[in-house]
Protein backbone atom coordinates (compact mmCIF):
# COMPACT_ATOMS: atom_id res chain seq x y z
CA UNK A 1 0.00 0.00 0.00
CA UNK A 2 2.67 2.11 0.85
CA UNK A 3 3.18 2.48 -3.29
CA UNK A 4 -0.10 3.73 -3.94
CA UNK A 5 -0.81 7.24 -4.62
CA UNK A 6 -1.86 8.99 -1.07
CA UNK A 7 -5.11 10.21 -2.77
CA UNK A 8 -5.88 6.20 -3.61
CA UNK A 9 -4.30 4.73 -0.31
CA UNK A 10 -6.88 5.42 1.67
CA UNK A 11 -9.85 4.15 -0.62
CA UNK A 12 -7.52 1.15 -0.95
CA UNK A 13 -6.91 0.32 2.81
CA UNK A 14 -10.80 0.37 3.16
CA UNK A 15 -11.43 -1.63 0.02
CA UNK A 16 -8.66 -4.58 1.85
CA UNK A 17 -10.43 -3.78 4.97
CA UNK A 18 -14.14 -5.12 3.86
CA UNK A 19 -12.60 -7.45 1.65
CA UNK A 20 -10.76 -8.88 4.54
CA UNK A 21 -13.69 -8.86 6.23
CA UNK A 22 -15.78 -10.22 3.80
CA UNK A 23 -13.23 -13.51 4.21
CA UNK A 24 -13.34 -13.84 7.68
CA UNK A 25 -17.24 -13.66 7.47
CA UNK A 26 -17.29 -16.31 5.34
CA UNK A 27 -14.61 -18.40 7.49
CA UNK A 28 -17.45 -17.99 10.16
CA UNK A 29 -20.26 -19.52 7.70
CA UNK A 30 -17.96 -22.26 6.71
CA UNK A 31 -17.52 -23.36 10.22
CA UNK A 32 -21.22 -22.90 10.93
CA UNK A 33 -21.35 -25.54 7.87
CA UNK A 34 -23.03 -23.39 5.65
CA UNK A 35 -21.70 -22.90 1.75
CA UNK A 36 -19.79 -19.37 2.31
CA UNK A 37 -20.39 -18.78 -1.78
CA UNK A 38 -24.15 -19.55 -2.16
CA UNK A 39 -24.56 -17.64 1.53
CA UNK A 40 -22.77 -14.13 0.49
CA UNK A 41 -24.87 -14.51 -2.88
CA UNK A 42 -27.75 -14.16 -0.91
CA UNK A 43 -26.77 -11.17 1.29
CA UNK A 44 -26.00 -9.51 -1.59
CA UNK A 45 -29.16 -10.45 -3.56
CA UNK A 46 -30.86 -9.41 -0.41
CA UNK A 47 -29.39 -5.95 0.04
CA UNK A 48 -29.11 -5.04 -4.11
CA UNK A 49 -30.76 -7.97 -5.75
CA UNK A 50 -34.12 -5.25 -7.07
CA UNK A 51 -35.76 -1.82 -6.22
CA UNK A 52 -37.22 -2.76 -2.90
CA UNK A 53 -34.05 -4.21 -1.93
CA UNK A 54 -31.73 -1.14 -2.37
CA UNK A 55 -34.54 0.88 -1.14
CA UNK A 56 -34.15 -1.51 1.98
CA UNK A 57 -30.17 -0.62 2.21
CA UNK A 58 -30.58 2.51 1.41
CA UNK A 59 -32.78 2.96 4.52
CA UNK A 60 -30.70 1.36 6.93
CA UNK A 61 -27.95 3.35 5.49
CA UNK A 62 -29.62 7.03 5.89
CA UNK A 63 -29.03 6.74 10.10
CA UNK A 64 -25.80 5.38 10.01
CA UNK A 65 -24.59 8.28 7.19
CA UNK A 66 -25.57 10.94 9.28
CA UNK A 67 -24.49 9.81 12.43
CA UNK A 68 -21.44 8.46 10.75
CA UNK A 69 -20.97 12.11 9.35
CA UNK A 70 -21.01 12.91 13.41
CA UNK A 71 -18.65 11.01 14.27
CA UNK A 72 -16.08 11.56 11.63
CA UNK A 73 -16.27 15.04 12.56
CA UNK A 74 -15.45 14.62 16.11
CA UNK A 75 -12.88 12.19 15.47
CA UNK A 76 -11.21 14.84 13.03
CA UNK A 77 -11.41 17.18 15.73
CA UNK A 78 -9.85 14.34 18.25
CA UNK A 79 -12.84 14.03 20.37
CA UNK A 80 -13.92 10.14 20.85
CA UNK A 81 -17.36 10.16 20.57
CA UNK A 82 -19.27 7.11 21.07
CA UNK A 83 -22.39 8.80 22.43
CA UNK A 84 -23.81 9.11 18.78
CA UNK A 85 -26.69 6.35 20.28
CA UNK A 86 -27.87 8.45 22.81
CA UNK A 87 -27.58 11.93 20.89
CA UNK A 88 -29.57 9.89 18.33
CA UNK A 89 -32.19 9.33 20.65
CA UNK A 90 -32.33 12.40 22.08
CA UNK A 91 -33.08 13.92 18.50
CA UNK A 92 -35.72 11.14 18.08
CA UNK A 93 -37.53 12.26 21.25
CA UNK A 94 -37.49 16.35 20.26
CA UNK A 95 -38.58 15.43 17.04
CA UNK A 96 -41.64 13.49 18.63
CA UNK A 97 -42.55 16.17 21.03
CA UNK A 98 -42.31 18.59 18.65
CA UNK A 99 -44.23 17.09 15.82
CA UNK A 100 -46.88 16.04 18.67
CA UNK A 101 -47.71 20.10 18.98
CA UNK A 102 -46.96 20.89 15.20
CA UNK A 103 -49.65 19.42 12.61
CA UNK A 104 -48.66 21.26 9.91
CA UNK A 105 -45.76 20.87 6.63
CA UNK A 106 -44.16 24.08 6.93
CA UNK A 107 -43.24 22.61 10.63
CA UNK A 108 -41.10 20.13 9.16
CA UNK A 109 -37.79 21.87 9.18
CA UNK A 110 -38.88 23.16 12.76
CA UNK A 111 -38.89 19.63 14.07
CA UNK A 112 -35.65 18.28 12.27
CA UNK A 113 -33.97 21.57 13.80
CA UNK A 114 -35.56 20.73 17.24
CA UNK A 115 -33.79 17.24 16.48
CA UNK A 116 -30.31 18.44 15.41
CA UNK A 117 -30.80 20.89 18.03
CA UNK A 118 -31.43 18.20 20.84
CA UNK A 119 -28.60 15.96 19.87
CA UNK A 120 -26.31 18.66 19.86
CA UNK A 121 -27.00 19.86 23.14
CA UNK A 122 -26.87 16.66 24.67
CA UNK A 123 -23.23 16.12 23.21
CA UNK A 124 -22.33 19.41 24.62
CA UNK A 125 -22.45 18.31 28.00
CA UNK A 126 -19.77 15.83 27.19
CA UNK A 127 -17.71 18.83 25.94
CA UNK A 128 -18.58 20.55 29.19
CA UNK A 129 -17.75 18.12 31.18
CA UNK A 130 -14.28 17.75 29.83
CA UNK A 131 -13.16 20.97 28.95
CA UNK A 132 -14.39 22.45 32.82
CA UNK A 133 -14.04 19.30 34.78
CA UNK A 134 -11.60 17.12 33.35
CA UNK A 135 -14.32 14.64 32.33
CA UNK A 136 -12.91 12.36 29.20
CA UNK A 137 -15.43 12.39 26.69
CA UNK A 138 -15.17 9.05 26.23
CA UNK A 139 -16.65 8.10 29.85
CA UNK A 140 -18.90 11.13 29.76
CA UNK A 141 -20.93 10.34 25.97
CA UNK A 142 -20.59 6.43 26.90
CA UNK A 143 -23.00 7.31 30.48
CA UNK A 144 -24.90 9.52 28.69
CA UNK A 145 -25.63 6.89 26.08
CA UNK A 146 -27.59 4.82 29.31
CA UNK A 147 -29.14 7.85 30.60
CA UNK A 148 -30.80 8.74 26.99
CA UNK A 149 -32.07 5.33 26.57
CA UNK A 150 -33.49 4.93 29.95
CA UNK A 151 -35.24 8.45 29.55
CA UNK A 152 -36.45 7.51 26.73
CA UNK A 153 -37.76 3.91 27.94
CA UNK A 154 -39.93 5.85 31.44
CA UNK A 155 -41.19 8.08 28.88
CA UNK A 156 -42.71 6.05 26.17
CA UNK A 157 -43.87 3.76 29.39
CA UNK A 158 -45.73 7.21 31.04
CA UNK A 159 -45.70 10.45 30.51
CA UNK A 160 -45.61 10.01 26.36
CA UNK A 161 -47.43 6.53 26.43
CA UNK A 162 -50.07 6.12 23.47
CA UNK A 163 -53.24 6.65 24.60
CA UNK A 164 -54.16 3.10 23.91
CA UNK A 165 -51.73 1.96 26.59
CA UNK A 166 -51.43 -1.07 24.30
CA UNK A 167 -47.12 -0.91 23.69
CA UNK A 168 -44.70 1.18 25.09
CA UNK A 169 -44.85 3.86 22.43
CA UNK A 170 -45.90 7.34 21.74
CA UNK A 171 -48.74 8.81 19.52
CA UNK A 172 -48.04 9.04 15.44
CA UNK A 173 -46.70 12.08 13.99
CA UNK A 174 -49.00 13.90 12.00
CA UNK A 175 -48.90 12.81 8.62
CA UNK A 176 -48.62 16.08 7.09
CA UNK A 177 -45.16 16.27 8.79
CA UNK A 178 -43.71 12.61 7.01
CA UNK A 179 -41.01 12.74 4.41
CA UNK A 180 -42.21 12.04 1.15
CA UNK A 181 -41.35 8.68 0.11
CA UNK A 182 -39.37 7.81 -3.27
CA UNK A 183 -39.86 4.61 -5.37
CA UNK A 184 -43.41 4.09 -4.13
CA UNK A 185 -44.40 1.37 -2.55
CA UNK A 186 -40.51 1.05 -1.36
CA UNK A 187 -39.84 2.80 1.64
CA UNK A 188 -37.07 4.69 0.56
CA UNK A 189 -37.91 8.71 2.11
CA UNK A 190 -36.33 11.85 1.08
CA UNK A 191 -34.02 11.43 4.48
CA UNK A 192 -31.42 9.92 2.41
CA UNK A 193 -31.09 13.39 0.48
CA UNK A 194 -30.55 15.05 3.64
CA UNK A 195 -28.08 12.63 4.42
CA UNK A 196 -26.01 12.95 1.23
CA UNK A 197 -26.70 16.72 2.29
CA UNK A 198 -24.88 17.00 5.36
CA UNK A 199 -22.40 15.13 4.12
CA UNK A 200 -21.45 17.28 1.34
CA UNK A 201 -21.82 20.45 4.04
CA UNK A 202 -19.87 18.60 6.46
CA UNK A 203 -16.69 18.21 3.25
CA UNK A 204 -17.41 21.84 2.34
CA UNK A 205 -17.16 22.99 6.24
CA UNK A 206 -14.28 21.16 7.54
CA UNK A 207 -11.73 21.01 4.00
CA UNK A 208 -12.52 24.79 3.00
CA UNK A 209 -13.30 26.93 6.32
CA UNK A 210 -11.33 28.57 8.99
CA UNK A 211 -13.46 26.98 11.41
CA UNK A 212 -12.68 23.55 9.64
CA UNK A 213 -9.00 23.96 9.56
CA UNK A 214 -8.78 24.83 13.07
CA UNK A 215 -10.67 21.45 13.79
CA UNK A 216 -8.41 19.74 11.78
CA UNK A 217 -5.03 21.00 13.56
CA UNK A 218 -6.43 20.30 16.47
CA UNK A 219 -7.59 16.57 15.70
CA UNK A 220 -3.65 16.03 13.84
CA UNK A 221 -1.72 17.72 16.78
CA UNK A 222 -2.90 19.68 19.54
CA UNK A 223 0.14 21.20 20.31
CA UNK A 224 0.58 22.74 17.10
CA UNK A 225 -2.82 23.84 17.48
CA UNK A 226 -1.81 25.77 20.58
CA UNK A 227 1.10 27.31 19.15
CA UNK A 228 -1.14 28.56 16.63
CA UNK A 229 -3.64 29.83 19.37
CA UNK A 230 -5.97 27.76 18.37
CA UNK A 231 -8.30 27.15 21.66
CA UNK A 232 -8.79 23.58 22.41
CA UNK A 233 -11.75 23.81 24.69
CA UNK A 234 -13.95 25.96 22.14
CA UNK A 235 -12.68 23.67 19.25
CA UNK A 236 -13.86 20.51 21.11
CA UNK A 237 -17.05 21.94 21.77
CA UNK A 238 -17.52 22.72 18.52
CA UNK A 239 -16.30 19.41 17.39
CA UNK A 240 -18.65 17.53 20.00
CA UNK A 241 -21.70 19.58 19.65
CA UNK A 242 -21.49 19.26 15.50
CA UNK A 243 -21.47 15.53 16.39
CA UNK A 244 -24.10 15.34 18.34
CA UNK A 245 -26.32 17.72 16.01
CA UNK A 246 -25.69 15.31 13.10
CA UNK A 247 -26.73 12.21 15.45
CA UNK A 248 -29.79 14.13 16.71
CA UNK A 249 -30.72 15.02 13.10
CA UNK A 250 -30.86 11.28 12.13
CA UNK A 251 -32.61 10.51 15.16
CA UNK A 252 -35.46 13.05 13.58
CA UNK A 253 -35.08 11.78 10.25
CA UNK A 254 -35.92 7.90 11.37
CA UNK A 255 -38.98 9.39 12.95
CA UNK A 256 -40.69 11.73 10.18
CA UNK A 257 -39.35 9.06 7.31
CA UNK A 258 -39.33 5.50 8.93
CA UNK A 259 -41.29 5.06 12.35
CA UNK A 260 -43.55 7.81 12.61
CA UNK A 261 -43.34 7.52 16.69
CA UNK A 262 -40.65 7.27 19.50
CA UNK A 263 -41.00 3.60 20.53
CA UNK A 264 -38.51 1.54 23.41
CA UNK A 265 -35.51 -0.32 21.68
CA UNK A 266 -36.11 2.99 18.79
CA UNK A 267 -32.35 2.69 17.43
CA UNK A 268 -31.08 -0.90 16.55
CA UNK A 269 -27.77 -0.08 17.48
CA UNK A 270 -27.02 3.05 14.71
CA UNK A 271 -24.95 5.24 16.97
CA UNK A 272 -22.60 2.79 17.91
CA UNK A 273 -22.31 1.08 14.32
CA UNK A 274 -21.73 4.10 13.08
CA UNK A 275 -17.94 4.19 15.18
CA UNK A 276 -17.47 1.28 12.78
CA UNK A 277 -18.82 3.57 9.72
CA UNK A 278 -16.18 6.69 10.33
CA UNK A 279 -13.56 4.47 11.01
CA UNK A 280 -13.99 2.65 7.69
CA UNK A 281 -14.65 5.92 5.91
CA UNK A 282 -10.80 7.11 7.31
CA UNK A 283 -12.97 9.87 9.21
CA UNK A 284 -14.04 11.74 5.92
CA UNK A 285 -17.16 13.10 5.52
CA UNK A 286 -17.81 11.89 1.84
CA UNK A 287 -16.09 8.34 2.80
CA UNK A 288 -18.99 8.22 5.21
CA UNK A 289 -21.52 7.71 2.24
CA UNK A 290 -20.67 4.31 1.20
CA UNK A 291 -19.17 3.26 4.21
CA UNK A 292 -22.62 3.52 5.68
CA UNK A 293 -24.20 1.97 2.00
CA UNK A 294 -21.59 -0.78 3.10
CA UNK A 295 -22.92 -1.48 6.57
CA UNK A 296 -26.32 -0.78 5.68
CA UNK A 297 -26.21 -3.70 2.95
CA UNK A 298 -24.71 -6.06 5.65
CA UNK A 299 -27.74 -5.56 7.77
CA UNK A 300 -30.32 -5.86 4.94
CA UNK A 301 -27.80 -9.11 3.91
CA UNK A 302 -28.09 -10.45 7.01
CA UNK A 303 -31.57 -10.37 7.68
CA UNK A 304 -32.52 -11.97 4.07
CA UNK A 305 -29.80 -14.54 5.12
CA UNK A 306 -32.21 -15.66 7.96
CA UNK A 307 -35.09 -15.53 6.34
CA UNK A 308 -33.43 -17.84 3.03
CA UNK A 309 -31.37 -20.01 5.26
CA UNK A 310 -31.98 -19.66 8.95
CA UNK A 311 -28.21 -18.03 9.73
CA UNK A 312 -28.77 -15.86 12.84
CA UNK A 313 -28.85 -12.12 11.78
CA UNK A 314 -26.15 -12.06 14.60
CA UNK A 315 -24.18 -12.20 11.66
CA UNK A 316 -24.11 -8.96 10.64
CA UNK A 317 -22.02 -8.08 13.78
CA UNK A 318 -19.88 -10.71 13.33
CA UNK A 319 -18.98 -8.83 10.03
CA UNK A 320 -18.85 -5.67 11.23
CA UNK A 321 -16.82 -6.94 14.12
CA UNK A 322 -14.57 -7.61 11.36
CA UNK A 323 -14.55 -4.67 9.45
CA UNK A 324 -13.75 -2.69 12.18
CA UNK A 325 -10.76 -4.58 13.02
CA UNK A 326 -9.53 -5.08 9.81
CA UNK A 327 -9.61 -1.34 9.40
CA UNK A 328 -7.39 -1.02 12.58
CA UNK A 329 -5.19 -3.79 11.14
CA UNK A 330 -4.25 -2.03 7.92
CA UNK A 331 -4.61 1.42 9.30
CA UNK A 332 -3.09 0.93 12.54
CA UNK A 333 -3.50 4.22 14.30
CA UNK A 334 -3.16 6.91 11.78
CA UNK A 335 -6.83 7.49 11.93
CA UNK A 336 -7.53 7.26 16.15
CA UNK A 337 -8.70 10.28 17.71
CA UNK A 338 -5.95 12.18 19.50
Amino acid sequence: MARLPEALRAPALSVAAVAAALAAGAAVLRLAGYAPGPALWVMANAAFGGPFALADTLVKATPLALCGVGVALAFRGGQFNIGAEGQMLMGALAAVAAGLQLASGWAMPLVLASAAAAGGGWAFLAAWLKTARGVSEVISTLMLNFIAFWLVSWLVHGPLQEAAKSYPQTEMVAEALWLGRWLPPTRLHAGVFVAVGAALVAYGWLFFTASGLRLRVLGDSPQAARTAGISPERTAWLALTLSGACAGLAGGIEVLGVSRRLYEQFSPGYGYMAIAVALLARRHPLGVLPAAVCFGALEVGAAGLQRAVGVSAGLAGVVEAFVVLAVVAVSGRRDAPA
